[in-house]
């Protein structure tokens, strides 16, 4: 499935996912490129499987649990609510990987695009205050405006591709921003960029309208 993916998440990256230590957002941007990625999806379980084996040797956990604890978890499974039937749910489509369609409610055309100028859009996703997601859609052959980064954001192509210096950024690839990094991407000309950026900080624009715009973007 990810024949043609070259950018992948660090490890530190998916050791930090498999022991839960990740804002939401960034927890999103690793379940989705793992759902696209061969690669980093087996090198997950493997830190996953790796997580588990340490755990079942921590001291402690060769403890049985009473007669009464084990009472106790089945009462309060029979006297739980009733299971009612759920309104079958977008699992993926074309562009949008399972875990983007759970955030945003569907599939593609279910996102609720807001303008930002010049022809982009974005759509935030719903996390927790230490970080944010959002979609973005770029126009073919559009440049982001030049910009630098307070923090880490990592942005990864749903759709279409960008250039960024000599660097091709295409399906599931990832590409990981800190603030040694000024850049300015550049959507392919072949077709609109979708992407889905995850930030935990502002970035760090030097122009006088991005700064302005950043300000009612959230970026």
């Amino acid at each position: 499935m990810d024949q043609k993916i070259k950018h992948h998440l660090s490890d530190e990256i998916l050791m930090a996912y498999a022991a839960g230590t990740l804002p939401e957002a960034f927890n999103l941007m690793v379940a989705a490129h793992v759902s696209l990625c061969d690669t980093c999806r087996a090198q997950l379980e493997t830190f996953e499987a790796l997580g588990g084996a340490v755990l079942e040797d921590a001291p402690g956990n060769d403890m049985a649990l009473s007669d009464s604890a084990f009472a106790a978890t089945m009462a309060l499974i029979a006297g739980g609510p009733v299971d009612t039937p759920k309104s079958p749910r977008v699992v993926s489509d074309d562009v949008l990987p399972s875990p983007l369609c759970e955030y945003v409610g569907g599939g593609l055309a279910s996102v609720k695009w807001k303008s930002i100028g010049m022809g982009v859009k974005q759509a935030i996703l719903p996390t927790s205050k230490s970080a944010t997601a959002r979609l973005l859609s770029i126009p073919a052959g559009a440049a982001m405006p030049d910009h630098g980064h307070h923090g880490t954001e990592m942005t990864m192509v749903l759709q279409g591709a960008f250039i960024d210096d000599d660097e091709y950024f295409a399906r599931g690839d990832v590409e990981v921003a800190d603030s040694d990094l000024h850049h300015t991407p550049v959507a392919d000309i072949h077709e609109d960029c979708i992407c889905l950026a995850v930030t935990d900080a502002p970035l760090q624009f030097e122009g006088l309208l991005p700064k302005i715009a950043q300000r009612f973007a959230r970026i």
